[in-house]
């Protein structure tokens, strides 16, 4: 299986998931023009990668801001990788936010409190 990469833009994030690595990552801002068209290639990449995963995965998401439609998006990336982890599979998410971004952390608790995998918090204090 391939791996699915997009460097980021100023309303993209940067998208690295490699079937081959330990930990898939999303990094950037989240702020395309249609959050679904944006997204799709990459739920579609993981829906073939849920029949075949690795069998200890990280996904880190170092995003400094997404937008109300990117997070609906989110939780389908989210769900998917539920599926893998209720097959047994080691997963845990990441979720790093600054010390000082309020909203970027109560949205990473928030995701915590709906997804039904590992879920870390953690603060980058730079």
């Amino acid at each position: 299986m391939e791996a699915y990469y997009l460097e980021a833009t100023p309303k993209t994030p940067r998208l690295d998931f490699n079937p081959d690595a330990d930990t898939f990552v999303i990094s950037g801002r989240s702020i395309p023009e249609n959050s679904i068209e944006f997204y799709k290639p990459l739920l579609d990449w993981l829906e073939n990668y849920v029949s075949n995963p690795k069998k200890s995965i990280i996904f880190e998401v170092k995003l400094e801001y997404f937008n109300t439609s990117s997070s609906k998006c989110m939780v389908e990336i989210f769900r998917k990788f539920e599926k893998i982890h209720s097959a047994g599979h080691e997963l845990t998410v990441e979720w790093y936010y600054d010390e000082e971004d309020e909203d970027m952390q109560e949205s990473g608790e928030d995701f915590k409190d709906i997804i039904k995998v590992p879920f870390k918090m953690i603060q980058n204090k730079d």
